[in-house]
């Protein structure tokens, strides 16, 4: 087998190793988001905790989005923000990209004008009539 092959083959039990290990060293571990932890240590730290609001989505469907929805519109926001950075990105390498160009492109005029000058002094009187 190849470097090549042997550096693949050991990412890929690496990779898969990532995935496996945890499911079975943190068996029977609850796993919340960082919305239910806040709200949780604030009633622990101040007694009763009662929120300012309610979020738009809930009180439009008088309960809590399910759990795929609320997955869906993460993933879709974090679709719409890796686009906008993307985009971004492009546009600064573009325009620098443009810039070196004509960066280029204005050398080359200069030289072809001082080549054009050089031939016009080495020119004879008589030639250009």
């Amino acid at each position: 087998m190849s470097k090549t092959k042997k550096t693949a083959v050991l990412l890929m039990i690496i990779a898969l190793l990532i995935i496996v290990v945890p499911l079975f060293a943190l068996r029977g571990a609850e796993f919340g988001g960082s919305d239910d932890a806040g709200s949780v240590m604030v009633e622990k730290i101040a007694g009763k905790y009662e929120p300012w609001f309610t979020p738009v989505a809930e009180q439009a469907l008088h309960g809590e989005l399910p759990g795929e929805i609320e997955s869906l519109l993460f993933c879709l926001q974090t679709g719409i923000g890796v686009g906008i950075i993307a985009f971004c990105m492009g546009r600064l390498v573009e325009r620098k990209h443009q810039e070196t160009l004509a960066g280029e492109k204005g050398e080359c005029q200069t030289q072809t004008n001082e080549a054009t000058a050089g031939r016009e002094e080495k020119a004879p009187a008589g030639a250009g009539r």
